[in-house]
C-alpha cells in the first residue's frame, strides 16, 4: 500500500540546510522564495512557469506552510533586508 506524501515530507528544515529556513524536500527552494513569488501576486500555476523544477503539489506545500507560519517567514524575510539595507548604506 502506497503512503501519500504530507506537509511534513515536502517541507523540511534544518540548521544544515539554507541556514535553518524550510526548503522544499528534495531542493534548495526555500519557502520564503516561494512567498516571496506569491506576495508579488503570482498564483501557483504561475510560481510553476518560475521556477519550472518545482511540481505543484510542492509549491501548495510552501504556500500552506507559509500561510501556517506567516510570522516566521515574514521575520525572515524582514531580517534580510534590514542586513541587505545596511550592508548598501555602509557601502556608501
Amino acid at each position: 500500500m502506497a503512503v501519500a506524501p504530507t506537509i511534513d515530507s515536502l517541507i523540511e528544515k534544518s540548521s544544515e540546510l539554507r541556514g535553518g529556513r524550510p526548503v522544499i524536500a528534495g531542493t534548495g527552494t526555500t519557502v520564503r522564495a516561494v512567498a516571496g513569488l506569491y506576495k508579488l501576486g503570482l498564483g501557483a500555476e504561475e510560481i510553476g512557469t518560475q521556477l519550472p523544477h518545482l511540481e505543484l503539489a510542492q509549491i501548495y506545500a510552501a504556500l500552506t506552510y507559509y500561510h501556517l507560519n506567516v510570522s516566521e517567514i515574514e521575520a525572515d524575510i524582514d531580517a534580510d533586508s534590514e542586513e541587505n539595507l545596511k550592508r548598501l548604506t555602509n557601502a556608501v
